[in-house]
């Protein structure tokens, strides 16, 4: 059993003295110093006490040695998938780690993806693909990157390299997010996914690209779901074509525009010449007048 060794990783990790944790479960400071030095071993009623403190099953204080795991992996437990808490099995996950004990980020290249497909839960063909880290992930969660090939995800461009989230729950998708899916018999897909195991226990998968039909993907065959985080590419995606439609409305409008406003000076200096003809034509009958009548003609002004 590793219930000592438990309590003292769960103690600091949160950082509780040993005072704290006997403030909470009613007892004295001494007695969790006992059950820390496997001097002691705390009643049933304790046991379950700080079960409930750390959100953990009793099997779990019991029968795991918490402080072997990875960051990844204690953090899937503290956060619901506990195997004995949930009913389930925890979903196996092949990585690798580095000589701090964090976990790396796997390239799967697509020459690698046959035998990713084939591999994913051999320890010894993921120890085999390339590995890095960026800095700026959070150390508690797990992520691979994987490369795309085609162009049914564009914008994203073809050879891109796609960073995921490992998920544990495939409950967990979320509707129209971006996912890299394991799949049985298609391999390694990219699609933007809607979530409906609970209606029809399958994934609607829907590519970015209008030209590709979206299709449902039964939960028999994922392997693996890895949620988007970011890509790179060594190209500037493509712009969207809503954008593209927007501008070119714009500058068909502003075009519209311009034009109304210069048949409307048109239609301006056209009235203006009529009403100046119309005058003078009005002056000179006005003129014929007054020399049929004897009087002196008067000049049109300038």
């Amino acid at each position: 059993m590793y219930l000592s060794e438990n309590l003292k990783f769960l103690r600091k990790r949160r950082r509780l003295t040993q005072l704290d944790v006997a403030d909470a479960l009613n007892t004295k400071r001494s007695s969790i110093n006992n059950y820390e030095n496997g001097i002691a071993m705390p009643p049933l009623p304790v046991v379950l006490a700080l079960s409930d403190l750390f959100h953990l099953s009793v099997d779990t204080l019991l029968r795991v040695n918490l402080s072997s795991l990875r960051e990844s992996q204690l953090y899937l437990i503290e956060h619901g998938s506990d195997v004995f808490v949930r009913g389930n099995e925890i979903r196996v996950l092949a990585t690798t780690v580095d000589a701090q004990n964090q976990d790396n980020i796997e390239l799967v290249s697509i020459k690698a993806k046959a035998g990713y497909t084939v591999g994913y839960f051999d320890s010894e063909f993921i120890a085999g693909l390339p590995v890095f880290q960026l800095p700026f992930l959070s150390r508690e969660k797990k992520y691979r990157t994987f490369q795309i090939d085609g162009d049914s995800m564009l914008p994203i461009p073809d050879k891109s390299w796609v960073t995921g989230e490992f998920v544990q729950d495939l409950f967990d998708i979320k509707d129209d997010e971006l996912y890299v899916v394991l799949t049985l018999n298609e391999g390694i897909v990219f699609k933007k996914v809607r979530n409906e195991l609970t209606e029809k226990g399958s994934l609607h998968m829907i590519s970015l690209n209008p030209d590709y039909e979206a299709y449902d993907l039964p939960v028999s065959e994922i392997r693996e779901a890895w949620k988007f985080v970011h890509f790179i590419s060594n190209e500037i995606p493509d712009e969207n074509p809503d954008n593209q439609i927007y501008r070119q409305i714009e500058a068909i409008k502003k075009e519209l525009q311009a034009i109304k406003i210069r048949w409307d000076k048109m239609k301006l200096q056209s009235s203006k010449m009529k009403g100046g003809r119309q005058a003078t034509k009005s002056l000179m009958l006005f003129n014929q007048q007054k020399k049929n009548s004897g009087s002196e003609p008067v000049a049109p002004e300038d």
